[in-house]
């Protein structure tokens, strides 16, 4: 990975620094059920306001698409950050035109403004040369702290950045050199956990990883298919049949590249998909033909733990069973806690992200006892998948220069 600048090589006192946050944030019934994505920006804007600097926070809210859409504003996220630190927060009910710049004009060193939601302008998805004119009038420089939303090319998430002196925040620095640790420059022996429910949603990804990890363990009803593809019957369960032949390939593909991959040697089986559903354990090779594959078994939860144990670096994208419903939880968790103890002891480095891998590790009491775990969904699995995100592109050191300051 190129190197970027960071909050190190700013010095923000007087400046107005537009920073792309991402505060798309759950809400139900008016109300923010999770502060995650609030909290986890809030270093690096009390960092910018401590320094001085008049901070002026970008964000998408869910998708208005080039409308304004009342229940999408982001005015109640910037009260629920007002409450949460040291600073005045305002909040302007536009994100370009005289509205916003009027406020950024009343800013004082050390106050933070929210704007509202960039979607409410078709330009911010069209990433439109006119819109991000309009925006970057509006700052000195640019602080992009928002990964999750990198793998956009909109314009508060890469347009910006040929406008104004682009830089890293702390949460986009954290994700760069967590993601680096990973998979380009890893402590090995690295592994890759891979689950979910379709081979066909993350070929690019399992193409990617097979080259850069030396054990790649397959789980989740992607595991199905694989051992369907090898004359395994795997009864009712949910499997692609038409990837049974790219299964294959990718099989071929680990043997001659050296590359280890585990699938289950064991299940939890269930002829109903519900919690409390009467379930047994049984061999990869005995699944009945009216039962459903819904975890992974005993057997291969200690295959799995033990293979950590040599570990250096363990990389994780998806659970490994159906763990929203118990029991169908428990391998997905003794997994995720084994990794954590790991961790924990330092001899594992662990990197995960992915919607339902930080909802299992949460489930698991294990999201916090990871090296890094990526709030980032879409971003994080492109990045997995090899492909170069253009809001991480922008923030090299040969885009920045065009910017001395």
């Amino acid at each position: 990975m190129a190197s970027f600048h960071t909050l190190d090589d700013l010095s923000p006192e007087g400046k107005r620094v537009l920073l792309r946050a991402d505060l798309n944030v759950p809400v139900r019934d008016g109300a923010i059920t999770d502060t995650t994505r609030i909290d986890r920006v809030i270093p690096t804007i009390c960092e910018l306001a401590d320094k001085g600097a008049r901070v002026i926070i970008l964000s998408h809210f869910d998708r208005p698409k080039g409308q304004v859409v009342p229940s999408m504003s982001l005015a109640p996220v910037a009260e629920m950050l007002e409450s949460k630190i040291q600073h005045k927060v305002h909040f302007v009910s536009d994100c370009v035109g005289p509205k916003a710049e009027e406020a950024v004009a009343n800013l004082k060193d050390g106050e933070v403004c929210v704007l509202e939601n960039t979607r409410f302008h078709a330009g911010e998805e069209k990433n439109d040369p006119a819109f991000t004119d309009m925006m970057a009038r509006l700052g000195d420089v640019y602080v992009n702290d928002a990964f999750s939303a990198a793998h956009r090319a909109h314009a508060s998430t890469e347009g910006l950045a040929h406008h104004l002196p682009a830089y890293a925040g702390r949460l986009m620095e954290a994700e760069l050199n967590a993601l680096t640790a990973a998979l380009e420059l890893p402590e090995r022996p690295v592994g890759a956990l891979v689950g979910g429910a379709k081979i066909s949603t993350k070929l690019d990804l399992i193409g990617n990883v097979l080259g850069k990890v030396d054990v790649l363990f397959i789980g989740g009803a992607m595991a199905n298919t694989f051992l369907a593809a090898q004359g395994v019957a795997v009864g009712k369960s949910l499997q692609e049949a038409d990837m049974h032949e790219t299964a294959r390939k990718i099989m071929a593909q680990a043997n001659d590249g050296k590359c280890e991959i585990i699938l289950p040697v064991d299940a939890v089986i269930a002829r109903e998909f519900r919690e409390g559903a009467p379930s047994e354990v049984c061999d990869i090779h005995a699944v009945p033909a009216d039962a459903m594959i819904l975890d992974a078994g005993p057997k291969t939860i200690a295959l799995i733990n033990a293979k950590l144990e040599g570990l250096k670096t363990l990389v994780w994208n998806g659970p490994l069973g159906a763990f929203e419903i118990k029991p169908f939880d428990t391998a997905t968790v003794s997994v995720a806690r084994k990794a954590a103890e790991l961790t924990k002891a330092g001899k594992l480095k662990t990197i995960a992200g992915g919607g339902d891998t930080v909802s299992a590790l949460r489930h698991a009491g294990a999201a916090d006892q990871m090296s890094y775990v990526s709030t980032a969904g879409g971003a994080f699995l492109e990045w997995l998948e090899g492909k170069l995100l253009p809001g991480i592109a922008v923030l090299t050191d040969a885009a920045h220069n065009a910017f001395p300051i």
